[in-house]
């Protein structure tokens, strides 16, 4: 599994350069599909505490016999805990709920503006980091504003921002003012969930031609401009396709061809709120 530096220091730490997403993986099965995953050679872990299934996920990381220290268990505080003494308590709620010695890697899921207590809670991630609950702390869907504010009253950059990234939705911009601050870009949904993606007509035609599936072609995509995809997948099958990813090189042209379906936006990160 390659994996990438973190641009924003961490003394040295890096990140694999694509991940799990966990979202609705529960219970047994949940904890079955997590352990393939592991197997068949996944080593970042995406998960939430509003995804009720930290445990399981935990779980597979405490069963596998992946070494614990080559895993990267990542979850999201939700926006209901924003106030600094609350954040707290649910970081040390989702290490209880793991049953893991540690967080690697804590997210803000989303800013929720017009709550306004997102420089709390990212003061609260610092202390957590600080008191060694996690070693890594991000951010999620956060804009350029949110990002100079929490660097600003900090002093502490987020090593990831987790944002909405496929070819539909490329979020140049927004990928570039990470990159600006020297923040990695994490990005989910990379197989364009709730659209036609995979059936494009662009999509198609380079899958044939690399001799792939369009999910390898997407997911190659996300790799090739800079960012760490999380496809979400129970089947052992999908799980082991989705790593083929570093077998495909795609050309310029075909990577410039795919961002450049580019038609929608996300979820608005300054309207949109999560609790």
């Amino acid at each position: 599994m390659p994996d990438i530096p973190l641009l924003a220091g961490q003394d040295g730490a890096r990140i694999p350069a694509i991940g799990l997403g966990t979202y609705d993986l529960r219970g047994a099965d949940g904890v079955a599909a997590t352990r393939t995953a592991l197997d068949a050679g996944y080593r970042l872990l995406d998960t939430a505490f509003n995804y009720d299934n930290e445990g399981a996920v935990g779980r597979a990381v405490a069963e596998s016999a992946v070494p614990r220290d080559t895993i990267v268990y990542s979850t999201k505080l939700p926006g209901r805990y924003h106030r600094h003494d609350l954040a707290r308590r649910a970081i040390e709620e989702s290490l209880f709920r793991s049953g893991l010695d540690r967080l690697d890697l804590v997210l803000i899921h989303w800013p929720n503006p017009r709550v306004g207590l997102y420089a709390e809670a990212w003061r609260a991630l610092v202390e957590a980091r600080a008191d060694g609950l996690v070693s890594m702390i991000g951010v999620s869907n956060f804009l350029p504003e949110h990002l100079d504010r929490i660097i600003g009253e900090t002093g502490v950059t987020p090593v990831v921002n987790q944002i909405l990234v496929h070819p539909y939705t490329p979020n140049d911009a927004l990928r570039a003012a990470n990159a600006e601050r020297g923040i990695l870009t994490e990005g989910y949904s990379p197989l364009g969930k709730h659209t036609d993606l995979l059936a494009d007509p662009v999509v198609t035609r380079i899958a044939v031609a690399h001799g792939v599936s369009a999910r390898v072609v997407l997911l190659a995509w996300s790799v090739a401009i800079g960012v760490i995809p999380l496809p979400k997948s129970a089947s052992p099958a999908r799980q082991a396709e989705n790593l083929d990813v570093f077998g495909v090189e795609l050309s310029a042209d075909e990577v410039a061809a795919l961002s450049d379906l580019g038609r929608a936006e996300g979820a608005d990160p300054r309207t949109h709120e999560e609790f």
